[in-house]
């Protein structure tokens, strides 16, 4: 593993530019399998330092707090309530402060590596308001209102993590301040973990005791591991064991990666090795919260508590997509300070109306995303890296991408011009082919080579392709895996800022596949000109296509 520049694939990354999509999307493919992203040392390193100073973050404010104590005592306060409080709240500002999910190198932000405060912070940049028309709060550029509720947001977190008790005349000031940040820009409602920080701390607010507000957190913990579970009663999760597998940096062994795949390097659909993989790996997240709820203490909730240490140390491990890392250190955390730390405690005793509002957030609202996932973003729907979250594809023709800097107040350049400010242009080509093979790999992006003659206008080798991850990373200053952020919703706000002219800007958008279904629907867009078509595909098809195939697809075509 290089220390600083990616390892190069065996072809020829300039050449590779010129390739139709086919031999494109065969080649980076099969590299993928076993080099993965061919990550630099360096980066595994940059994000372990993050997460230390995560862990360091909570630590600092745990021990100026008088009733835990220093850092020598943690032994003695490490599962205290007020702890538990103080991390979830710090977790809470490092996300809104754009530290956490969806930063760094293996999310496509190179320099700078965060969005966060660099981009909420400063007038005129893009933003999604959940009612677009309300006076003040609405629009789509961000105004010094908007600038000074985020601002105001920051405050009140760093006030909660500075006082020795958290009291509503504390916890209440950050709960209306998000809700005022999220009329203002839904997206900063997602990057603060709505479903779960957001939650847990309105519980926090119901609360009548400790007891109470244990006992929701409980309900809210045992809902993302269960639907994180639900949601992988699909067949999108072998493929991402897959794709995981041959990206992962402690399992290197090129011998390894390639049983991922039934036939290496011909047939890259999942192996059964990977499908049993993937199957364990559903079962582990949907028993974990039954140990933890329904074990007595003892020997059945230590089997609990190993299990679930055994899912989220693979998971961080493996740097996953959007690496998620410090979130799967809070949720771990959580289980030993709310399950095993209060063995007493029981979901029962959250009271009627924690009990209504968890219900209603932690289990109607993932229920209906799960069913009606255009609805609900599979953030809220808890589809947690199951594979099934919708996703884009941005097709920008010749240099007509440069409109975006021309045009809208961006903190970060075109994601090529990120990476030469450190390689030469061929290592920037590799990492940008590697970028288009993830997406490939995956069950969803098989679609992709089959509705190319539909969406393009012209040969790929005329088009700039970026995934609708980094268009959100560049536009609107956060990605981590929704879809729903940068779909026609933005595309119509990019229009309107750079007047693409018809065919220099085409979008395919996917949409997740509903629970049970085997449909997942799929639109073809011009920036210019509206939507070109759309259509249902059938997810058995899918299953049964190579990354690279281009045959037409069996689609339901919608009018």
């Amino acid at each position: 593993m290089h220390w600083f520049t990616p390892k190069l694939p065996q072809y020829d990354p300039l050449k590779w530019r010129e390739w139709d999509f086919s031999t494109r999307a065969r080649a980076a493919c099969r590299s993928w399998v076993t080099e993965g992203y061919g990550t630099p040392l360096f980066v595994y390193i940059f994000y372990a330092c993050k997460m230390a100073l995560y862990i360091a973050g909570w630590l600092l404010f745990c021990s100026i707090t008088p009733t835990l104590g220093s850092v020598s005592d943690l032994a003695s306060w490490w599962l205290h309530p007020l702890a538990f409080q103080k991390a979830l709240l710090w977790s809470f500002l490092f996300e809104v402060m754009g530290f956490g999910c969806g930063s760094g190198p293996l999310t496509g932000r190179y320099l700078p590596p965060f969005g966060g405060m660099l981009y909420f912070l400063r007038t005129g940049t893009v933003k999604l308001a959940l009612l677009p028309k309300l006076p003040v709060l609405g629009g789509t550029k961000r105004t010094v209102w908007d600038v000074l509720i985020y601002a105001a947001l920051l405050a009140v977190l760093v006030r909660a993590l500075t006082e020795p008790t958290l009291e509503n005349n504390v916890l209440l000031p950050v709960v209306l301040i998000l809700g005022l940040a999220t009329l203002a820009d839904k997206t900063l409602f997602l990057i603060a973990r709505g479903e779960h920080y957001v939650v847990m701390t309105l519980v926090f607010v119901l609360a009548n005791s400790s007891t109470e507000w244990i006992a929701g957190c409980q309900i809210v913990a045992a809902s993302l591991w269960f639907f994180a579970g639900i949601s992988k009663l699909n067949r999108h999760f072998g493929p991402v064991v897959s794709v995981m597998v041959s990206n992962s940096p402690v399992l290197p062994f090129a011998w390894f990666r390639r049983r991922m795949y039934r036939s290496y390097p011909d047939d890259l659909r999942p192996s059964r090795l990977a499908q049993v993989m993937a199957y364990l790996g559903t079962a582990l997240e949907l028993s974990v919260p039954c140990f933890l709820l329904l074990a007595p203490p003892g020997p059945w909730l230590d089997v609990g508590m190993g299990l679930m240490l055994l899912l989220h140390i693979y998971i961080t491990i493996n740097f996953p997509a959007g690496v998620p890392l410090e979130w799967n250190v809070m949720v771990a955390y959580g289980a030993f300070a709310l399950f095993w730390g209060q063995p007493a405690v029981g979901v029962t005793d959250a009271g009627v109306l924690i009990g209504s509002v968890v219900l209603v957030t932690s289990l109607a609202v993932p229920l209906v995303g799960n069913f009606r996932p255009g609805k609900i973003s599979f953030l809220l729907s808890m589809r947690y890296y199951a594979g099934n979250w919708p996703m884009s594809v941005w097709f920008f023709k010749g240099t007509s991408y440069r409109k975006l800097h021309q045009n809208l107040t961006m903190t970060s350049p075109w994601v090529a011009d990120q990476l030469e400010a450190f390689h030469n242009e061929t290592t920037t080509q590799a990492v940008l082919s590697r970028a288009m093979a993830f997406r490939l790999m995956h069950l969803h992006g098989r679609m992709v080579g089959r509705l190319l003659p539909q969406t393009l206008k012209g040969e790929l080798r005329d088009y700039e392709w970026l995934d609708g991850e980094c268009v959100a990373g560049l536009v609107l200053g956060w990605n981590f895996g929704d879809g729903h952020l940068h779909n026609e919703r933005l595309l119509k706000i990019v229009q309107d800022a750079c007047l693409f002219e018809p065919g220099q800007l085409r979008c395919l958008f996917v949409e997740s596949q509903p629970l049970f279904s085997n449909q997942q629907q799929y639109r073809i867009w011009d920036a210019c000109d509206g939507e070109i078509t759309s259509g249902m595909v059938p997810v058995s098809e899918l299953a049964d296509a190579q990354p690279w195939d281009t045959s037409g697809l069996n689609s339901k075509i919608e009018s």
